[in-house]
């Protein structure tokens, strides 16, 4: 143990102590040569070291001159590297402890004397100003790991400088322009930190990251940057400043400045679409570096060889590139913490980011091993026996093969997730290259895809033709056109195995043609082809999915999703994560909307999927879409609500407003392609709150029908409302009752049998019901309610029905869909005033069983009737998923269902 350090402070880092400097050279040097670091460090060991400490100790010294300051930072560095050594090697500093250390040292030295020579060249020159006249200050973009809070302990500082604007001096003697000002001052600064004195480096400075690199100027406006990112921007560049941090602190740091900062290298490395063509670039850069490891015999380097730090670093950040922009928790620098995100967003295993993460921290360990031992920036392992026992016991391991042992399992586990995420996608001649690139109309090819199952192969051929010689293929940039020839031969096999291969081909590549200016999306589904699988698979079910990807090619990405398949859908998650997007994006009207938009068409593309699938019944399908387009108005409502509430006179409350609905929605039968029939109500007492409340009811419909660049929400209808198109957007919950006991026809009644609340405020809810029960349970004259209830139903039938002796229309045609509702609103309205199990909205397959129970209608009629309406359901549901809106059958395949319900009519109307 050093005799300078007091064993009674220092206690249990004895040992350490003593381990400590047995390891590293350069703390033994420092011992040695200057005993009263011995001495600080006897009472600075006990915890870590913090801001607060580094800063007093600066405070403390003697810093009037540039010697003198270059002495006081390196001095600072010696103590804290000290400190580090002694409790890392002894075991009580985790890594994150050193890497604040670190970091937290970098950046109050480069704040410190950024300070110093500032207000050195203002004393000369005068401050530099900006367009309105106020000083500006140099701002110091941290890269890489320091960016990170990740420095670690040998490491060099990567800076780029840039400053605000153009501009002079405001000096009363000499004035300088402002880049002369800011370039005298970066030198300055690199100096200081960077110069070799007799006290060492605080630490080296590394400015090749700038713009243009070493031939570029040091330091450079805010524009100069923007214009550089716009124009001349490369991949590897967006890859550099994931992590890019401004560390100015105090009076260095100018908030403003360093907020346009933060917007223009967003803008820069997060794009607004998912970006999977950031997988070619970051595959590319990463093979030049492999090259390089090649070249120079670095296979045993534990950051750039295989396995090493690098490759984890690259896992996070390619998807940081795919999806930050549009997922900002993903813009965050720390590798860990992005590697915990993607687990928790699905995007790694559960395993794997736990193995990745538990890799990082050992090969980050090891490396500071490395690099105590003469404070020298090295990753790679040793080669002579001493040196490498010396590095295994740092570890805690006996002898040198059981750390090996350990760290080639590591560097396996990080090769593996490697090679998964960037695994290059099939390579070699596809058999089927040949039908793709030349579509020759030959008997050979002909069979060949007959063979493959395509029933129409020579239509295909045609249409292949003529996609390869149309001016939209001919005219994409080159490496588009690669990716398609590389998909178009994939795209024909996926089809032949499918049960549809002819539509599944026509869709496909009507789809491939609506993308083929997106590279992003081709790389997706050249890097993932079970993406492309899948995507055949729905293609071919339902020409509606087919128009629903083409006009939502984004929902490509879900198709990677593990969730996919997952039919117990946790909606408090899911309102969890929309909250969550959202957040992110406040008072951004746009943004906002297509947030709304993406997540809705994210998780119909799930459902559209399970259906699919057969994992769900069309009930229960139902309840699934009915219960996402509640959360969808529920949020639409907050978000316009947010914009309003100032208006009221308590904006502190949540509105007294409720949305009502009816139809689809209302009975929870809501398809893929319904539109949303709502009315608006209210029970607000306070003076103008109508006003304001039809203003809200007309932002919400306008946000959730408006098309976005993301698409349309819904669409709604708010002609049900009291006095239809003609009456108040919003209306009061009692005018709204006394129109539906006063004025309303049997018909709107009708529509209250399924009506319900959706959203709003839950009293106001609550009173909605009550008076919907009020009105169902009226007592009717039934020989009228029949009268009114048959015309109604006429006008339906000669505004909608087939007239065709042969075709049958599923919904509208004697025998169907509205023939039940209407059997069963009848009964509602009929007889609800005797039996009060008639009013819940339940559905009418078991209101049917109800009347039945109750003795309304036969057993015997009943049950024929439910079976048929669940199965034109079923019918309706499959033919819109192939055929548009109407749905039409051969009429002799569902005779039987017709008569069953015309039976049922007949002794219900006695018609």
């Amino acid at each position: 143990m050093d005799p300078t350090v007091d064993s009674a402070k220092t206690g249990a880092l004895a040992a350490p102590w003593d381990a400590a400097r047995a390891h590293s050279h350069y703390l033994r040097g420092l011992l040695d040569g200057r005993p009263e670091i011995g001495c600080w460090l006897a009472g600075h060991l006990a915890s870590p070291l913090d801001g607060e400490q580094m800063s007093a100790f600066l405070a403390a010294e003697t810093t009037s001159t540039d010697e003198q300051l270059k002495g006081a930072l390196r001095r600072l560095r010696q103590r804290v590297m000290s400190a580090l050594i002694v409790r890392d090697i002894g075991g009580v500093a985790p890594l994150a402890e050193v890497v604040e250390s670190m970091t937290l040292l970098a950046e109050l030295t480069t704040n410190f004397a950024l300070d110093f020579f500032h207000r050195q060249l203002a004393a000369q020159f005068g401050e530099p100003l900006d367009s309105q006249g106020q000083a500006q200050r140099l701002l110091v973009v941290g890269m890489g790991k320091l960016g990170g809070r990740e420095l670690n302990v040998s490491s060099d500082v990567d800076y780029i400088f840039v400053y605000p604007e153009e501009g002079q001096t405001a000096g009363g003697g000499r004035r300088i322009d402002s880049y002369d000002f800011f370039q005298r001052l970066g030198k300055r600064l690199i100096g200081a930190l960077g110069d070799l004195t007799e006290d060492g480096q605080v630490f080296r400075v590394d400015m090749r990251l700038r713009p243009n690199g070493d031939s570029g100027p040091l330091v450079g406006s805010l524009d100069s940057l923007e214009h550089y990112f716009i124009a001349q921007g490369r991949e590897w560049e967006r890859y550099a400043w994931i992590k890019a941090r401004v560390l100015n602190q105090g009076v260095n740091r100018q908030e403003h400045w360093v907020q346009v900062l933060r917007g223009i290298r967003r803008s820069f490395v997060f794009r607004k679409y998912l970006d999977f063509g950031a997988i070619n670039a970051m595959r590319d850069l990463h093979a030049q570096i492999r090259r390089e490891v090649a070249r120079k015999d670095m296979a045993e380097h534990i950051k750039l060889g295989p396995g090493g730090i690098r490759e984890i670093e690259f896992i996070a950040q390619v998807f940081q590139l795919i999806r930050g922009g549009r997922d900002h928790a993903l813009q965050t620098r720390p590798t860990l913490e992005v590697l915990a995100l993607l687990a928790e967003r699905r995007l790694l295993s559960a395993d794997n980011e736990r193995e990745l993460a538990t890799a990082y921290e050992f090969l980050r360990r090891l490396e500071h091993r490395l690099q105590y031992v003469n404070d020298a920036q090295t990753h790679r392992l040793p080669s002579g026996d001493a040196e490498r026992l010396q590095i295994a016991r740092s570890m805690a391991f006996d002898d040198w093969q059981a750390l090996v042992a350990v760290l080639d399992a590591h560097r396996a586990i990080v090769s593996r997730c490697f090679e998964e995420v960037f695994s290059e996608p099939e390579e070699g001649i596809h058999p089927l290259l040949g039908i793709w690139e030349e579509a020759p109309l030959t008997d050979d090819t002909l069979d060949r895809l007959a063979t493959l199952g395509f029933r129409q192969p020579k239509a295909m051929l045609e249409r292949l033709q003529g996609f390869r010689q149309s001016s939209r293929y001919l005219q994409l940039p080159a490496s588009n056109r690669e990716r398609l020839d590389a998909l178009g031969p994939r795209l024909i096999d996926a089809a032949a195995a499918t049960g549809t291969p002819d539509a599944t081909w026509q869709r496909g590549l009507d789809f491939l043609e609506t993308i083929s200016r997106r590279g992003a999306y081709l790389a997706l589904l050249q890097q993932y082809p079970q993406a492309l699988t899948q995507l055949a698979e729905l293609l071919g079910s339902s020409s509606w999915a087919a128009d629903y990807l083409n006009r939502h090619p984004i929902l490509l990405d879900e198709l990677l999703d593990s969730r996919i398949f997952d039919v117990k859908t946790d909606w408090n998650e899911f309102r969890d994560e929309l909250q969550r997007r959202l957040e992110q994006h406040v008072d951004d009207t746009e943004r906002e909307m297509d947030i709304l938009r993406e997540t809705h068409h994210a998780q119909v593309l799930h459902f559209l999927a399970q259906d699919i699938a057969g994992l769900h019944t069309v009930e229960h399908l139902a309840d699934r879409l009915s219960e996402l387009a509640d959360i969808m108005v529920q949020t639409t409502m907050d978000l316009c609500w947010r914009r309003l509430r100032d208006r009221h006179p308590h904006p502190e409350q949540p509105p007294r407003f409720a949305v009502i609905a009816y139809g689809k929605l209302g009975g929870k039968e809501l398809g893929f392609a319904s539109d949303l029939d709502l009315v608006y109500l209210h029970d607000d007492p306070q003076e103008g709150s109508g006003e304001l409340y039809a203003r809200l009811g007309q932002r919400m419909s306008t946000w959730m029908s408006s098309r976005t660049s993301a698409g349309m929400l819904f669409e709604v209808d708010l002609r049900l409302r009291p006095n239809g198109d003609s009456g108040m957007l919003v209306s009061p919950i009692a005018a709204f009752r006394d129109y539906q006991l006063q004025h309303a026809w049997a018909w709107e009644h009708q529509a209250l049998t399924r009506a319900r609340f959706c959203a709003g405020d839950p009293a106001v809810g609550k009173q909605f019901e009550a008076i919907r029960i009020e009105i169902l349970r009226q007592p009717r004259e039934l020989g009228k309610l029949r009268e009114e209830v048959l015309s109604m139903r006429q006008r339906m039938l000669d505004e909608h029905a087939s007239r065709s002796e042969e075709d049958f229309d599923i919904k509208h045609d004697r025998g169907g869909l509205i023939d039940v509702e209407f059997i069963v609103q009848y009964l509602i309205l009929g007889h609800a005033h005797q039996h009060a199990r008639l009013c819940g909205n339940l559905g009418n397959i078991a209101l049917l069983g109800i009347a039945a129970d109750l003795g309304l209608i036969p057993s015997e009629l009943a049950e024929p009737v439910r079976s048929a309406y669940r199965e034109f359901r079923r019918m309706q549901h499959v033919l819109r998923l192939n055929a548009g809106r109407r749905a039409r059958v051969e009429r002799a395949a569902v005779c039987r269902r017709i008569e069953a319900v015309e039976a049922l009519w007949q002794v219900v109307f006695d018609a």
